[in-house]
């Protein structure tokens, strides 16, 4: 008997009919099969939760928030269950804590330190399906945790790897991984397979199918990740290692990010333990940096800029206010209209002239570039906002990813 783990995320649990929707599937499902199915919160749950803290104050306690945002998968899981024993089929839910999901101290964005699933398994064994609460945890503290936008997606590649399953099936309101976002470039196509490394550079840079973290752990763990469409019976997009041939496209995906800010540190004093005092104070607010560039040293001082997410950029000014004060520094600026626009392929290791096209690509648009940067199988440039949607739209047509590749 093979054992699968299913995650549907917060747009196929929305409301009641959708959650017994999923019920009718997960029971067709598991027909002969262990099955453990992990839920996020109905619909735009947790935007509307934090909303409510942010009425409450504009910098909620991190601790207090885990603890409002964990409601939210709470709800589902019980409402899931219900549905299921309605439909005559055993089941038992489970929190993230009941589940063994232990994590880090960092609250909205902790981090996996062990998996404890010993009721999960035991839940299975009785021939119930397990329903677990995604993106939720418990600390060494004891304390609630959460783990960060996405992290549903995380507790199911999790599940998967600990409990040794044989599939992980993503349902989401896509049918798979697309070359582009098809709301902006109407001929994208979506991908019958796609290699882990490249996943993890589309989902860090804007792809917003899976989290990238759960990409990190699946490939780490060998988890096959199935992305499918919870409202079609199509097939999806696979996400696997890397096979004979994906090197033959040059890019597989454009990607882009719309939730960037930049923020620049001027006229820092260009000494030995400046750059880990600036990002030293990032850290300690658990600000994930991304894009780095220092500028060239006159006089002894220079400019340092980077770009975090938007909805942490005020957080991480104010901590560079102090720092720029504490070194002697001229300031700091900051700009929320940029935008991260990125080319994704393995096939960028055996071909040259890949950046150049590129940068070539967005001159001819008029599109100026604020910073770039690069990895073995992605270049990523900052721009602004407003140039968005153009630039995908060309990098799509010069580099022909919307053509199907020849069998």
């Amino acid at each position: 008997m093979s054992l699968i783990v299913q995650k549907y995320g917060g747009s196929s649990v929305a409301d009641a009919e959708k959650i017994r929707n999923v019920a009718r599937r997960v029971a067709e499902s598991a027909s002969g099969h262990q099955l453990v199915v992990v839920v996020s919160a109905m619909g735009r749950t947790t935007d509307g939760l934090v909303s409510l803290a942010h009425e409450i104050t504009p910098t909620p306690e991190p601790r207090e928030l885990d603890v409002l945002l964990a409601t939210g998968e709470q709800v589902t899981i019980a409402l899931l269950a219900m549905a299921l024993h309605a439909l005559g089929r055993p089941a038992r839910s489970f929190t993230g804590v009941q589940a063994g999901m232990w994590t880090d101290a960092a609250h909205t964005a902790a981090r996996l330190t062990r998996m404890e699933t010993d009721r999960v398994r035991q839940a299975l064994d009785a021939g119930e399906i397990a329903i677990v609460a995604g993106f939720q945890g418990r600390s060494e503290r004891d304390e609630i945790t959460t783990l960060g936008r996405g992290g549903s997606d995380l507790t199911a590649v999790a599940l998967a790897a600990a409990l040794k399953a044989d599939t992980c099936e993503i349902y989401t309101d896509v049918d798979g991984v697309y070359t582009a976002d098809p709301n902006i470039v109407p001929d994208a196509r979506k991908l019958a397979r796609i290699a882990y490394d490249e996943m993890l550079e589309m989902a860090s840079l804007g792809a917003k199918v899976l989290q990238s973290r759960s990409v990190e752990f699946a490939k780490k763990y060998g988890v096959p990740v199935h992305v499918r469409s919870t409202f079609k019976p199509d097939a999806g997009t696979l996400v696997t290692r890397e096979e004979q041939g994906m090197e033959d496209a040059v890019v597989t995906g454009v990607t882009h990010d719309r939730g960037q800010a930049k923020i620049s540190i001027l006229r820092v004093p260009d000494r030995p333990g400046i750059a880990a005092k600036v990002f030293g104070a990032i850290a300690e607010r658990n600000i994930v940096v991304d894009m780095i560039v220092q500028n060239i040293s006159r006089d002894g001082y220079t400019d340092m800029s980077f770009t975090v997410p938007r909805g942490d950029h005020a957080r991480a000014v104010a901590a560079l206010e102090d720092v720029a004060r504490a070194v002697g520094a001229q300031g700091v600026v900051h700009d929320e209209r940029v935008a991260k626009v990125s080319i994704v392929g393995v096939g960028m290791r055996s071909h040259s002239g890949v950046a150049s096209r590129m940068f070539g690509v967005l001159a001819g648009e008029g599109v100026n570039i604020q910073m770039i940067s690069t990895s073995e199988i992605a270049i990523s440039c900052v721009i602004e906002d407003k140039y968005t949607e153009l630039a995908v739209r060309a990098l799509h047509d010069v580099f022909e990813v919307g053509r199907a590749p020849a069998s």
